[in-house]
């Protein structure tokens, strides 16, 4: 299946790949010193309408299809993972729920300064005793009159200590669980009962933060329901596969940057004589990146393409998801291995991807959760 990219996508991926290049390149390695993203990138990224660009334009954003949402992610996939992820986050699952599911009163009230990175958002499913196992919340919601009262805890929360907004899913009724008992919420950061837990120190990812979202009695409008009452779990399903194809296409950008870094040095890089790309161990690694980069780049348009047609993607987005992060961390480890002990060291950026690639496949559902839901799929189809 052939994505189809239309010139006006083809723009944006210029203009993000340039705004990458020129304006975020130049201070990646200040981000990964200070473990913070410099204002003056986030408000360019503003201006340029990157946080608006799963969010239709009737609510101010730019509102690409799938595709057109993945070539930009791919093109961000290029820079530094920490800045990717503040934006990624906030326009793949902290965005979609409200855009797809949501009423026309939250839409209209929350999508407009959402688009105009007014307002960042954020996605709460996690919990510490619900992370591969997604239905086995604690963390529950009463109705009393005309609002909900939430209480538990939620982490690992991408975007947390800046989100002004989360879509935050509890237990609405315990015999149900899974099969109509687990409700979505759109949750402001100065919402009675809600506090911010302690910000992890990560791996990774430096400029993006997570912390724990607290709730104790926490007051919630009945108007803040996301879909149906119930059906949170279903909505978390589709929010995930959606994020899991913007997923793959950053980690697709990274491979393609990894690549020409490696390419680079190996051309410059002289041992015995004559510059290591000479020998084919180097010519191996580099081929086998290439090739599986353009795989997995294949699928992830494929996956999109199929979001952008109708089509039931939660199979496509999985494997998506999965081989793309899968082959960028391998492409990565053939990076450092390429610029050998100088790939070990921070003054090289491979070190930085090397690091940021571990938690691809972790995040929005690990890699085993993935190929639990694939071969359940390829069960039912056969």
């Amino acid at each position: 299946m052939q994505a189809t990219v239309t010139p006006e996508i083809e723009q944006m991926r210029k203009m993000v790949r340039s705004f990458v290049d020129q304006e975020v390149e130049p201070y990646a390695q200040q981000i990964e010193d200070e473990d913070r993203i410099p204002d003056h990138l986030v408000e360019q990224a503003k201006d340029l309408g990157l946080f608006g660009i799963s969010i239709p334009e009737e609510y101010g954003g730019i509102g690409l299809n799938a595709v057109g949402k993945a070539v930009v992610l791919e093109q961000l996939g290029h820079t530094h993972n920490g800045f990717v992820s503040l934006i990624s986050a906030h326009t793949g699952i902290g965005s979609t729920g409200l855009v797809k599911l949501a009423s026309e009163h939250l839409k209209q009230k929350y999508l407009p300064e959402m688009a105009a990175g007014k307002k960042i958002a954020a996605f709460a499913l996690s919990e510490p005793g619900a992370g591969s196992d997604a239905t086995n919340l604690s963390t529950r919601a009463e109705k009393r009159g005309n609002q909900w009262i939430l209480n538990g805890t939620k982490h690992f929360i991408t975007n947390a200590p800046v989100a002004d907004v989360f879509t935050v899913f509890a237990l609405t009724d315990k015999d149900k669980g899974a099969k109509g008992g687990i409700t979505a919420f759109l949750i402001e950061k100065d919402f009675p009962g809600f506090c911010l837990g302690k910000k992890d120190k990560k791996m990774g990812l430096r400029g993006s933060h997570t912390a724990q979202l607290i709730f104790e009695d926490c007051i919630v409008p009945e108007e803040n329901v996301i879909g149906e009452v119930g059906m949170g779990y279903m909505s978390a399903l589709k929010i995930l596969s959606e994020g899991r194809v913007g997923l793959a296409a950053r980690a697709v950008g990274s491979c393609d940057k990894l690549i020409a870094l490696s390419a680079s040095y190996a051309k410059e890089r002289v041992q015995f004589g004559k510059p290591i790309a000479d020998n084919q161990a180097i010519q191996w690694m580099l081929a086998d990146m290439a090739t599986e980069t353009e795989a997995a780049r294949t699928l992830t348009y494929m996956a999109a393409s199929m979001i952008d047609e109708g089509k039931k993607v939660i199979k496509e987005a999985s494997m998506a998801k999965l081989f793309a992060s899968d082959v960028f961390n391998r492409v990565a480890d053939k990076a450092v291995q390429i610029h050998g002990g100088m790939g070990y060291v921070s003054d090289y950026p491979v070190e930085r991807f090397y690091r940021d690639a571990r938690i691809t496949k972790i995040y929005e559902g690990t890699n085993e959760i993935q190929r639990l839901i694939i071969a359940r799929r390829v069960l039912e189809e056969n």
